[in-house]
């Protein structure tokens, strides 16, 4: 559990992931951590009971990924996720955050996407799926349950209010415009919960070509990840709910 603590993502993700689990059932709290520390590429460097704990323990460990249980006591894992990643002034370290949940939809899963959460995971998914999953948050590369993600986060958009939805629209919009033609298709391709290599295959690009899009995408938008860039091309217009 020990570390320099001023490691960034991009450097552990390609050797060891550093990960701190918050959940308020010591049992999960266990079990995720004897199945992730079991990984040779993982390594579990703090648990906490509550949201508030969790913060303080990931201001200290420096994570790469947090697993962050949705609801929590004295402070809600929506509200932890949203102090970690949007951090007071002076504190730059930012890890990505897995919202687990027991609720397929969930309203602050919704919420967590909104401000920057890398995804979402059952808690009862197989095991396999979570060490997959802490993998996939760890490196960026794409959404976690695609089809799934892609269904709460199309719902969640048709709950907003039409005022809100509108207003959101039209600055997106004007966002958009400053991405090339190429940029926009891969944008909604990402939306559609595409992979870099089903991209690659769709757009006849190579996928690091692919992959450079993407940064460049998520650098003019100041979209923090995959999960944000779905929530803005459906925001923005560019795709619709229900879309296929």
């Amino acid at each position: 559990m020990s570390g320099t603590g001023t490691s960034d993502t991009t450097s552990t993700a390609s050797a060891v992931t550093r990960v701190v689990i918050v959940d308020d059932q010591a049992m999960v709290r266990a079990g995720f951590a004897a199945l992730l520390a079991a990984q040779g590429d993982i390594d579990v460097v703090g648990e906490a009971p509550d949201g508030a704990e969790g913060v303080e323990v990931c201001r200290s460990r420096h994570p790469d990924v947090v697993l962050m249980d949705v609801r929590m006591p004295r402070l809600n894992g929506l509200e932890a996720a949203q102090q970690l990643l949007e951090p007071p002034r002076g504190v730059v370290h930012r890890p990505k955050v897995l919202m687990l949940t027991t609720f397929d939809v969930d309203d602050y899963v919704y919420e967590a996407l909104r401000i920057g959460a890398s995804g979402f995971l059952l808690k009862d998914a197989p095991p396999a799926d979570l060490i997959a999953a802490v993998r996939v948050v760890a490196e960026g590369e794409a959404l976690l349950a695609p089809s799934v993600t892609r269904r709460l986060i199309a719902e969640f958009a048709r709950r907003q209010r039409p005022v809100r939805r509108a207003s959101r629209a039209s600055t997106h919009a004007a966002r958009l415009k400053g991405l090339t033609e190429r940029e926009s298709e891969v944008l909604e391709l990402v939306a559609r919960g595409q992979s870099n290599g089903e991209i690659a295959e769709t757009l006849v690009l190579a996928e690091q070509t692919v992959k450079t899009h993407v940064s460049r995408i998520f650098a003019k938008l100041d979209l923090r990840d995959r999960a944000q860039a779905v929530i803005f091309a459906y925001e923005s217009g560019l795709i619709a709910p229900g879309d296929q």
